[in-house]
């Protein structure tokens, strides 16, 4: 069966997209159109794109109510409730925190002072935003707050793009965006699944994670950090103390819904082992791993669903 691979740059990373079917012509087109929508779903919800639906949602939303299209309006919806399901420790209004850090965009990272970081958590947090569901508006309580949907939007892109393949009839596909999401379509030939490694702390091989018809999500604190008094602070913030995540350094969820595993995912690093037993209550069927140091600092994970080696 022939196998087709294609990639395409956008949301900061790289999208890489491998097929199979009998079809050479209509497999590349689609999976151009799927790579197209993940495009599409950039330039209608980037933080830094000022003509973006979100963009204009954070120019103009601490003023009036500003009516954004359905889609967004739905994505929005599911990342307030997601926010509510997590106990906060989802949150897409982190943007100013992250600059606060010097962590939005290509920022160096920097400790903000505690009157900073104060007057920062002040516009942060999903209760500042008011949404309209018969209007399909979405207005800020105070000047300040920001939506960045860093955390859930790849996610999204990921399962709106497969959608497009399955509907065009695509058996067998596994496309992901950098090394934070990956969705799975059917199996590849002559495999009983896709095999996803991934990088454990304290794992001295990367660990595989079969996947067939679902989504993997990986968060982790040394995507990007920078190093203060001796100590490194990853770019991964908890929202209810507005400081870099300390007690996880890594956590991956597989469920259907890419968007889902997208933002659990980066829940469950910020709830860290702690959270571990109250994150499998929020979906059947999930799979999960977060890997955080001991109580002597070492390393240890737990992980229901994926199978760990012995040890």
């Amino acid at each position: 069966m022939p196998r087709l691979t294609l990639a395409r740059h956008a949301m900061n990373t790289r999208f890489e997209l491998v097929l199979h079917g009998d079809n050479p012509v209509s497999l590349r087109a689609a999976g151009e159109a799927a790579l197209e929508e993940v495009g599409r779903i950039e330039r209608q919800m980037s933080l830094f794109n000022p003509t973006s639906e979100i963009g204009r949602v954070n120019a103009l939303a601490a003023h009036e109510p500003v009516r954004v299209s359905p889609e967004v309006f739905a994505l929005l919806a599911k990342a307030q409730r997601l926010s509510r399901e997590t106990k906060g420790t989802f949150d897409i209004t982190m943007a100013p925190l992250l600059r606060c850090w010097g962590l939005l965009g290509y920022n160096d990272g920097r400790v903000p002072t505690d009157e900073e970081l104060s007057a920062t958590r002040s516009v942060c947090g999903m209760s500042l935003v008011e949404m309209d569901a018969s209007r399909f508006t979405v207005r800020f309580q105070r000047e300040g707050v920001m939506l960045d949907l860093g955390a859930i939007g790849k996610g999204y892109a990921v399962e709106e793009a497969m959608e497009i393949l399955r509907e065009s009839g695509v058996e067998a596909a596994l496309l992901h965006g950098g090394t934070s999401t990956v969705a799975a379509i059917g199996r590849p030939p002559d495999e009983p699944t896709w095999s996803v490694a991934v990088e454990v702390p304290g794992l001295a091989q990367p660990l595989r994670i079969p996947l067939r018809d679902e989504a993997l999500s990986v968060s982790a604190v040394s995507g990007k950090s920078f190093i203060a008094n001796g100590q490194t602070l990853g770019h991964v913030l908890d929202p209810r103390s507005g400081r870099p995540v300390a007690g996880a350094h890594m956590a991956a969820v597989v469920l259907p819904s890419a968007t889902e595993t997208d933002a659990l995912s980066t829940a469950l690093l910020v709830g860290g082992v702690a959270s571990y037993e109250s994150m499998f209550k929020l979906r059947p069927g999930i799979r999960a791993l977060v890997a955080g140091p001991g109580s002597d600092g070492s390393p240890q994970a737990r992980a229901t669903g994926i199978e760990l080696p012995p040890g």
